[in-house]
């Protein structure tokens, strides 16, 4: 039979339409696509600063009454182990620190006054602790963010925590004697001896076994433990680094860092502690601020520094079901060959009908010549 045959020519057409069809529904398939990869779907950390204002603009939707319970029972392990936390600092505080030994010639640098604190002990975990978290809670009635509270007061809590728990140990590990020990040791003034030249205190117990905790200062590890994760907390959310020249914003971050600093020399000044034991206390507090910020929040200079991990997460996987949800809906179920649902893609928009068709028509090309 010849090529030309009329039988074969109509076939061939209906092949070539078929081609046709293909080529139409192209900008279709490259419209999935484009939708299936938008920048939601890209990492949300480093998104540009239009992107990040879009994102602050979602923020009311997650609260406190909302979403409260599911964040508490996510963490609720973390809650546990912070009340372990304490129960440590208890006992830390309850047991006797080893009681090094001072001789004679020791007391030179041990004779300072005995005086009362600049900074009470009920004060710290005051302007450490609960300042922190009345600032978080006038932040959360601002924006309306549950995880930004949540994460925050859980962050603050297990910095204070962790300092108190390495500072009590290494207290009464060390029991470094403080500048004021003799004093303690001897409230009348005369200093007794033993045979080896260690000295016997006949001053009150508690006295004496306060005096054996001088290394290093909890009032300043605990106030750059608190403070300091402030002063983190509000360079994130007035973004000190957005690399606009803006230094007031600095004068804010350093205020909390000042007055930790101020509460470390009132203990010098108090002759409660040496000076190394103000400069460790402070770098501890500090660097275990640091670490517990940066397991909820990115670092202050980032461009998502203004906002939780956990928000950013949950705000992906949102967008992520929505769009989702949207290509879905997008789809027209009467435009499906019958009985070909099975050969459906992954977008469930197209299914494999159309190569089907085409390798059938191939077949009857084939048997045709």
């Amino acid at each position: 039979m010849p090529w030309w045959d009329l039988r074969s020519l109509t076939r061939l057409k209906n092949f070539s339409g078929l081609f046709q069809d293909v080529s139409s529904k192209k900008p279709e398939i490259s419209a999935v696509n484009s939708d299936s990869f938008t920048p939601i779907d890209l990492p949300l950390i480093g998104h540009r600063e239009d992107e990040n204002k879009m994102q602050e603009v979602q923020l009311g939707s997650h609260t406190v009454r909302s979403h409260g319970m599911t964040v508490a029972r996510t963490h609720m392990h973390d809650w546990v182990i912070l009340m372990l936390l304490g129960l440590i600092v208890v006992i830390l505080n309850v047991i006797h620190p080893f009681y090094r030994f001072v001789g004679k010639d020791m007391m030179t640098d041990l004779k300072y006054p005995l005086k009362s604190n600049t900074v009470p002990f009920w004060a710290v975990p005051m302007y450490a602790v609960a300042l922190p978290i009345a600032i978080f809670l006038v932040v959360y009635f601002r924006r309306r963010d549950v995880y930004d509270l949540h994460h925050a007061i859980l962050g603050l809590l297990f910095s204070v925590l962790i300092t108190g728990v390495i500072t009590d140990a290494i207290k009464d590990a060390v029991g470094r004697p403080r500048p004021d020990f003799f004093w303690r040791c001897f409230p009348d003034g005369k200093d007794v001896y033993d045979q080896l030249g260690n000295v016997v205190c006949h001053g009150k117990k508690s006295v004496i076994k306060e005096g054996h905790k001088s290394f290093p200062s909890g009032h300043t590890s605990w106030s750059f433990a608190g403070l300091g994760f402030l002063s983190l907390y509000l360079s994130g959310k007035i973004k000190v680094f957005d690399r606009k020249g803006h230094v007031a914003k600095l004068c804010i971050v350093f205020l909390p860092l000042l007055f930790a600093s101020l509460v470390g020399v009132s203990r010098i000044d108090d002759y409660w502690h040496h000076w190394e034991d103000v400069f460790a206390g402070g770098l501890l507090g500090f660097i275990v601020a640091t670490f517990c910020y940066l397991q909820f929040f990115p670092p202050p200079y980032h461009a998502q520094g203004w906002g939780p991990y956990a928000y950013f997460q949950v705000l992906e996987e949102s967008r992520s079901v929505t769009q989702a949800a949207t290509i879905v809906n997008g789809c027209n179920p009467e435009a499906r060959v019958e009985n070909q649902e099975d050969e459906t893609s992954i977008h469930g928009c197209m299914g494999l009908a159309l190569a089907h068709n085409s390798g059938s028509a191939l077949e009857e090309l084939e048997s045709g010549r």
